[in-house]
């Protein structure tokens, strides 16, 4: 089911034990996050701390910090149907006939729902502060020793695009410098720059509103990679099943989810830059210190007695694991749909989303692996993924042992592995320049006569099938216990 906002998904974690309420006094610097990477490991609980230290705001963190959790998120039993829904989304049925056609109508009428919709009254705006608004209310954490300052680490940053008036909700960093700016930490190929970009060439301030606090589905919404200009909460709607409601901001002119716990509108001046950084990022380093944008406060409203909800980045396991998870899953069809010999994608966490993906395919064709890689390099923001692993469709590549397993046998890795160059992410602390490097790709594939392997390949070891129904029938005559 869909939640309409982030109490009834709070209420619903409770009722099923996966909420803890924290009741002491903890402080937002350093000693909630050490809390929530203890949990988080442990594959503990949602955490609600009721009295973070100065600030009368509770702060919600690990929300989605299971995979139990995260189908949760989506509304579902299982991360599978969300991709079983997509595919069917993607895939029709061409109507043959009228009657067909006629069919057709409920499920148009079920897509349109899923648009986002423009409301009047929303719990976001229960209260508004247009006088001197501040975020010094906020427990903003600081997460990790070498810090520059506290950071919000889940905002759903709004933007519309000057030239299309297309809106965009992503989830960028923003460091706090004081009560009234934060950093806006815009990486270079993400659209909220793109927009940023297009208002700096016509000497313009860009609007810019931050949501914090959303229902689920949207807050995960604003992590998916979409394409340029695909809406965030058209997503929210399909993940929903149902539009989002959205409310005029105060002082921008711009939309924000309605039901928000908190929202901070203001703008960012294409002429000023403020330095921002070291950030504990994901990737398990400290991200360095660099010049970025600047957010300016016009106004803050927000429900009665809000909740903040954050969370922690650095070394997995990391809440944004899962969600990085999620967002494979998701994305999968879109996948094979572009690449139909795909049978399945694994970005183990290890790899903090863009350094390793496993890939299996049905092999079709001499150097049918290095046609996989090079396309998944032309895919968004698939193009920064640093090593891309093909293995053969048997494969299973959410077993990380059988993929080590199978790829070191079948690799020659003079032959086997193809470098290239080109962007890589920002977060990115090997590459020679930012933004530019060398990735790999390794046809992990048995090699056929026809790509040069003149031997014949070695049967994979395998018990007879006679053999294991014997031993499965006369298990307990063995006296082995469970073993």
């Amino acid at each position: 089911m869909a939640y309409e906002d982030l109490r009834a998904f709070l209420k619903d974690l409770e009722k099923t034990g996966e909420l803890r309420r924290v009741r002491a006094e903890v402080d937002p610097r350093l000693e909630i996050s050490e809390i929530a990477q203890r949990v988080v490991r442990a594959e503990g609980p949602a955490l609600l701390f009721e009295r973070p230290k100065g600030s009368g705001v509770p702060l919600l963190i690990n929300a989605f910090g299971s995979h139990r959790r995260m189908a949760m998120a989506l509304g579902v039993g299982r991360l599978e149907e969300v991709a079983e829904r997509l595919e069917a989304l993607l895939d029709p049925q061409t109507p043959a006939g009228i009657l067909d056609k006629i069919r057709m109508i409920p499920r148009l009428a079920e897509l349109s729902a899923m648009f986002p919709r423009t409301v009047r009254d929303a719990p976001c705006k229960e209260v508004v502060i247009r006088d001197d608004p501040g975020l010094d209310f906020l427990p903003v954490l600081t997460c990790w020793p070498q810090d520059g300052g506290a950071y919000l680490t889940l905002p759903l940053v709004v933007t519309v695009d000057p030239e299309t008036g297309k809106r965009n909700c992503g989830m960028y960093r923003m460091q706090v410098f004081d009560r009234r700016t934060t950093a806006m930490h815009w990486h270079l190929h993400k659209d909220g720059k793109r927009h940023f970009d297009r208002a700096s060439a016509e000497g313009k301030r860009l609007p810019v509103a931050v949501a914090l606090g959303c229902d689920p589905a949207v807050t995960f919404a604003a992590c998916v990679p979409a394409p340029p200009d695909v809406d965030e909460m058209l997503i929210a709607g399909f993940l929903r099943q149902k539009a989002v409601p959205m409310v005029r901001c105060e002082t921008v002119d711009l939309e924000v989810p309605a039901s928000a716990e908190i929202v901070l509108e203001g703008y960012v001046d294409p002429q000023e830059r403020r330095r921002e950084g070291p950030f504990g990022d994901h990737t398990g380093y400290y991200s360095l210190p660099d010049d970025y944008p600047v957010f300016h406060l016009t106004c803050v409203t927000h429900r009665r007695d809000p909740i903040y909800q954050t969370i922690v980045v650095g070394p997995p396991p990391q809440e944004d694991d899962y969600i990085g998870t999620a967002i494979e899953r998701l994305t999968l069809p879109l996948l094979k749909k572009q690449f139909p010999e795909i049978v399945d994608v694994h970005m183990p966490w290890e790899g903090v989303f863009h350094n390793l993906m496993l890939v299996s395919i049905e092999k079709r064709f001499p150097g049918h692996a290095r046609k996989v890689m090079h396309g998944i390099w032309g895919l968004g923001q698939a193009m920064f993924t640093k090593v891309i692993v093909v293995l053969d469709a048997d494969a299973n590549v959410q077993d990380a042992r059988e993929v080590a397993w199978k790829a070191l046998n079948h690799i020659d890795p003079q032959r086997d592995f193809e470098f290239v160059l080109g962007p890589v992410e920002t977060l990115d602390h090997a590459s020679r320049l930012p933004h530019f490097g060398s990735k790999v790709g390794i046809d992990a594939t048995r090699k056929w006569p026809t790509e040069g392997f003149a031997r014949p390949w070695p049967d994979e070891m395998r018990m007879s099938p006679e053999m294991r129904a014997l031993v499965e029938r006369r298990w307990g005559e063995y006296g082995l216990g469970g073993t």
